[in-house]
Formats: C-alpha cells, structure tokens, sequence
C-alpha cells in the first residue's frame, strides 16, 4: 500500500511539474473516448490537497483489506476500480472530469464493513465495527449529494462496488479445529 500511494504522490508531482496535463486522465461522463480513462482516472488527482486526503484513508483501509490475500486484494481493488469508473461516465454529470482514489477508498471501506459479516469471522466483524466508527461519518458525508468539487457519484459507487465485492470475493468461515477428547 505504501508503494501506491507513493505512486499516487509521484503522479500528482509528474502532473504539477506538466502543467496539470494528467488531469485530462479523469473521466468526462457519457465521452467515448474518455472509456479508456476508467482505470487510469483512479491513480491521478487534482492537486496535493486532493491526494494528502485519500492518502491515509487509502494506506489504512488498504492494509487492513489486504491481510485477506493479495491476490483477492487485487482482485476487489480491480473491481472497485473499473465499476466506480464506468459507473461515473454512466451518471455523474456531463461536462464533469472526475479523478482520484476516492472511489477505491469508499469500496475499500464498503469491503471492508461487510466481508466480516459475509465471511461470518469474528475479527472481520471487528474489523468492520472499528472501520464503522472512525470513518462512517465521513463516508455518511461522502455520498450525500450536494458538495461542490465532489463526485457524490463516484463516492456512492466506490461504496456499493465494495459491498459487491464483499460477496463476489468472500471466503467461508473460520474454521474451527474439533476437540478429540
């Protein structure tokens, strides 16, 4: 997690040093050529401020979703990625450019606080309760429309590609070892 972040930070030094040029890798709703930005419109960001907030989310989240695998780790990331994009270019609205990890912390947070409950592990359960109370508030506030600058939409997609993903990526329960007496 720390090697992406650190790639977002780079990026985000690439596009200031090049004059904002990365920018145009947002997504442009309903544009067809702007298809092709779906994925790459989650590494870019519009500016320090932009990144520094999904920074921390993104480091801790991410951790935390990993510890489950890092092949189903890239597996709901990819997944969050390229729904949360489509799903912008489908509804956010026109003339808009939407870019930034955001999507993928609010799917990573909606993984997050289902999976243990899905699973039926008592430390995902943890996990989702702990995940729950520091950032609900803030997510709560991310998808409520209205926020001038913020891609409700993409927000409120991130979060429901990440409850999917719950269920698409689930493991069965934890086992328990049977006592021979």
């Amino acid at each position: 997690m720390v090697a992406w972040v650190a790639l977002l930070w780079l990026l985000e030094v690439a596009d200031t040093v090049a004059g904002h040029a990365l920018d145009d890798f947002g997504v442009v709703p309903r544009t067809t050529p702007e298809l092709v930005d779906v994925v790459p419109s989650a590494f870019v960001h519009f500016g320090f401020a932009h990144v520094a907030a999904n920074s921390v989310p993104l480091l801790v989240l991410g951790f935390l979703a990993a510890l489950g695998g890092l092949r189903r780790f890239a597996a709901v990331c990819a997944l969050i990625i390229v729904c949360d994009g489509l799903g912008v270019w489908l509804i956010a609205p026109a003339h808009t450019n939407t870019a930034g990890a955001s999507g993928l912390v609010f799917g990573l947070f909606g993984f997050l606080l289902c999976s243990g409950f899905v699973e039926r592990r008592p430390m995902g359960v943890v996990v989702a309760v702990l995940v729950g109370a520091v950032w609900g508030g803030s997510i709560l506030a991310g998808i409520a429309p209205g926020q001038t600058g913020v891609s409700w939409q993409g927000h409120l997609i991130g979060l429901l590609a990440g409850v999917a993903s719950a269920f698409l990526f689930r493991r069965g329960p934890a086992r328990r070892d049977a006592l021979t007496v």
